[in-house]
């Protein structure tokens, strides 16, 4: 069902866990599926230099959120903001099932609400 790349981010995430001086986090939660999600980054000069996640979910929703979190470090925020679920699935192989396309557009949708976070609070 899932391809080898979706399960080696979610077997093995290298960007789990809480970010203890982030500058930016966001939070969403699907109340279809019960998958909640919460980016936290750390924004220096504009850049992305750091992004994790927690996730209370499935598979293809934790490799989504590690995914997003491995795709915008190094990014500029206006450049992360730009996310495509497109960009996400290819990162993970090209596959993901019809039914879990919309973990990957929750992870962007925490993504950009951390973004939003950290531009309000440096405005």
């Amino acid at each position: 069902m899932y391809s080898k790349k979706v399960m080696e981010h979610f077997r093995n995430p290298k960007n789990a866990g809480e970010l203890k001086k982030a500058n930016g986090i966001g939070e969403v939660g699907n109340t279809a599926c019960g998958d909640v999600m919460k980016v936290y980054i750390k924004v220096e000069k504009g850049i992305i230099k750091e992004a994790k996640f927690l996730t209370f979910g499935c598979c293809a929703a934790i490799a989504a959120s590690d995914a997003v979190c491995a795709i915008v470090k190094g990014k500029t925020v206006d450049d992360a903001m730009k996310l495509t679920k497109q960009d996400v699935i290819d990162y993970l192989g090209g596959e993901l099932p019809q039914l879990k396309i919309h973990c990957s557009i929750l992870g962007i949708d925490a993504l950009k609400a951390a973004i939003k976070d950290y531009k309000e609070k440096h405005a």
